[in-house]
């Protein structure tokens, strides 16, 4: 076993005696392969490595095998077994081969699906690489399914482990969320790109990037800034800085652009960089005389910890936008608040939970005049949504029409088993409803269910299984899938496995570490505008307050940590995520707090915001009890003023409501 493992470490990432100069790194398959990513994502979290993007590099995981072997020996053995493929300088990465019965009458795209519809009967998918040097690596592969074949994974690898440069069919998926990417993901089918980007993180920070430039399909529906029509390839094309200061907790930041086309293009990488670094100026002036316009603008800020112990379990959080607040940058508005939790195994089981809610006007897009390019087919690839897959869950875009702009909301929950006979089954079930009462909405939607059962057993290295999808669609429509499959790509486990010397998950939790609930009450006011006459503040008021955190110390004195909270702010139920919560001990029982993220404000259409502020603690006032008290504010949460009851706004104003909400928080926790 330590001979394979070395052949790996060499076969990866061979640095031919160089440390500090490694080699380029194969991707393992981006939701192509279920059973590998899942057990993938277990090894990432008992090996403290917090994913903020995909696809996984292979030698990612390889760096967090020896920690996570020290946890749970049967899954580590079965992530190796499978990692094996790549250690040669040619093979086959993975092939996989479905056949499905369908009926009904709905032909969704699948969530995350390449483009793949609900009534198709068939995909292929697979991988080869031939790895000549340790710093040349080239991958060829595709994914094909009834209406379309696209190369995906086909592309050319050159440089280092810190400057990877990605030629071809890359996959990109900015975000931790597993099931919902805001800015790009696998929703629609792979578009070539040019990306650079570092798997092995720099300095003391931790420092990740990654920046692409990719060419979207064709469309002959590109406005122009004076409202004519051209036809052309836009372009998107997008960065990505990240920290990882401490092992298990990650912070990134990430912005894309969709612009040119046909007659729209000419932008100079001077055009691009003044959109990305004063996006306000790009969406409401213009460049200047002379610079062609920029079109679509999206931004998201994310977050992964990682709690460790018997049960340990990953938190994360993204929170994005495709606008500025009224005009004014940094803050981003028209926002969506998504969050999760992975637990990667409760005895036999794991579970996966995540949720998702969005304002109106994502990955839809028309002309301002003189300033701002327009895309009315979409931000699409081949007429599926770059981002989330509630994008193609609405009226969509015709050759006279836009898509709907409705905002709403939605909830997976992904529950897995492995028996002790071995295999892995897996149920996963989606919830979403589109805000079908508000000015943006064309249709009376239903709410969309979506629900898959599969079970997949080792067989001679392949995985074979069945899987059944149905659900009904936000038009009412039903189908029906049952399909099976056979997968070159086994890493799971088999009958017996799980007898190792090594217990799964017997850990036990780092000394300092804390999960927490408080309770309190919350004095604060709101200031409101709504751009009608004038903006007012409410009556302080009180309300209670609740809380769920977790913290993992860091240093002696300093702690990170994440929270979910629940107010009541004059009978509006506020909710809002610590992204980041850091804590200072001094050495006797007081400590200070300060903490960033957003929240969600309901206000007949919900308001997003950022949250932030700062507070102190008495630790251990009883044992095992902490008081505190903090300052809070919720700064500029907007909501787009689509509900029929709104008021008119001034006829100089924005068409957006303004909410921001300070107070204190006085509140009792109870560590465990």
């Amino acid at each position: 076993m330590k001979k394979r493992a070395l052949l790996l470490a060499t076969g990866v990432i061979a640095s031919q005696g160089v440390a500090h100069a490694l080699g380029v790194s194969p991707y393992l398959p981006l939701n192509l392969d279920p059973e590998v990513e899942t057990q993938v994502e277990r090894v990432l979290i008992l090996g403290d490595e917090p994913v903020m993007t995909r696809p996984i590099p292979a030698a990612l995981v390889l760096d967090a095998l020896p920690k996570a072997c020290e946890v749970d020996r049967p899954l580590c053995e079965s992530v190796r077994r499978y990692l094996d493929r790549y250690m040669h300088t040619t093979g086959v990465e993975f092939t996989s081969l479905s056949a499905a019965a369908t009926a009904g009458k709905s032909d969704i795209t699948l969530p995350n699906q390449h483009g793949e519809k609900a009534q198709s009967p068939y995909e292929v998918a697979a991988a080869a690489y031939i790895q000549p040097s340790s710093y040349v690596l080239l991958n060829v592969g595709g994914v094909a399914y009834q209406g379309r074949a696209t190369p995906t994974g086909t592309m050319l690898s050159l440089g280092f482990d810190w400057a990877q440069l990605d030629i071809g069919w890359r996959d990109h998926w900015w975000s931790p969320m597993t099931d919902s990417a805001m800015l790009i993901s696998t929703e629609a089918p792979t578009m070539p790109s040019i990306t650079l980007s570092n798997y092995r993180p720099l300095t003391r920070l931790g420092l990740q990037y990654e920046a692409f430039l990719a060419r979207m399909s064709e469309s002959d529906r590109i406005q122009l800034i004076n409202g004519d029509l051209t036809r052309g390839f836009p372009k998107m094309g997008g960065m990505r800085l990240g920290i990882e200061p401490v092992s298990g907790w990650s912070l990134s930041a990430q912005r894309v652009l969709i612009w040119g086309g046909g007659a729209a293009g000419g932008q100079s990488v001077s055009d691009i960089f003044q959109a990305f670094v004063d996006p306000n100026k790009a969406q409401t002036t213009g460049l200047g005389a002379g610079s062609a316009a920029i079109g679509k603008q999206e931004a998201s800020l994310t977050s992964r910890f990682i709690f460790p112990g018997r049960v340990p379990f990953a938190v994360y959080f993204e929170y994005a936008g495709n606008d500025t607040i009224a005009g004014h940058p940094p803050l981003i508005g028209k926002a969506d608040l998504s969050a999760g939790v992975d637990f990667p195994l409760i005895g036999p089981f794991s579970l996966i939970y995540e949720f998702d809610s969005w304002s109106p006007t994502w990955y839809v897009h028309t002309y301002e005049p003189g300033v701002e390019t327009g895309y009315p087919d979409g931000i699409t690839n081949y007429g599926d949504s770059i981002g989330n897959w509630f994008g193609d869950q609405r009226v969509l875009a015709t050759s006279s029409t836009i898509a709907d702009q409705v905002g709403g909301q939605s909830n997976m929950l992904r529950l897995g088993w492995e028996p002790s006979f071995g295999g892995l089954m897996q149920l996963q079930l989606r919830a979403l409803v589109n805000e079908d009462h508000t000015l943006f909405a064309l249709y009376q939607y239903k709410n969309e269910y979506l629900g898959s059962l599969s079970y997949s057993y080792p067989w001679r290295g392949y995985a074979v299984g069945a899987e059944v999808d149905a659900g009904r669609d936000v038009f009412g429509s039903n189908y029906l899938r049952l399909e099976g499959y056979l997968r070159d790509g086994d890493a799971l486990l088999r009958g017996g496995d799980d007898d190792s010397e090594t217990a799964a998950f017997a850990g036990d939790r780092p000394a300092g570490d804390e999960l927490y609930v408080s309770a309190g009450a919350d004095y604060s006011r709101t200031y409101i505008n709504m751009h009608v006459i004038k903006a007012y503040y409410t009556a302080w008021s009180a309300g209670p307050y609740f809380a769920l955190g977790a913290r993992r110390e860091v240093s002696t004195h300093q702690d990170l940590g994440v929270a979910v909270e629940a107010d009541d702010i004059g009978g509006r139920s506020l909710l809002s995520v610590r992204m980041l919560d850091y804590r200072y001990r001094f050495n006797g029982p007081l400590a200070l707090n300060a903490f960033l993220g957003a929240s969600r404000l309901p206000e007949g259409t919900p308001a997003y915001g950022v949250y932030a502020g700062a507070g102190v603690q008495w630790r251990n006032v009883l044992p095992g009890w902490d008081v505190g008290l903090d300052y809070r504010a919720v700064v500029d949460a907007e909501r787009e003023r689509d509900l029929p009851t709104d008021p008119e706004p001034l006829a100089t104003a924005k068409p957006d409501a303004i909410y921001s909400v300070t107070g204190l928080t006085l509140y009792l926790s109870r560590k465990f």
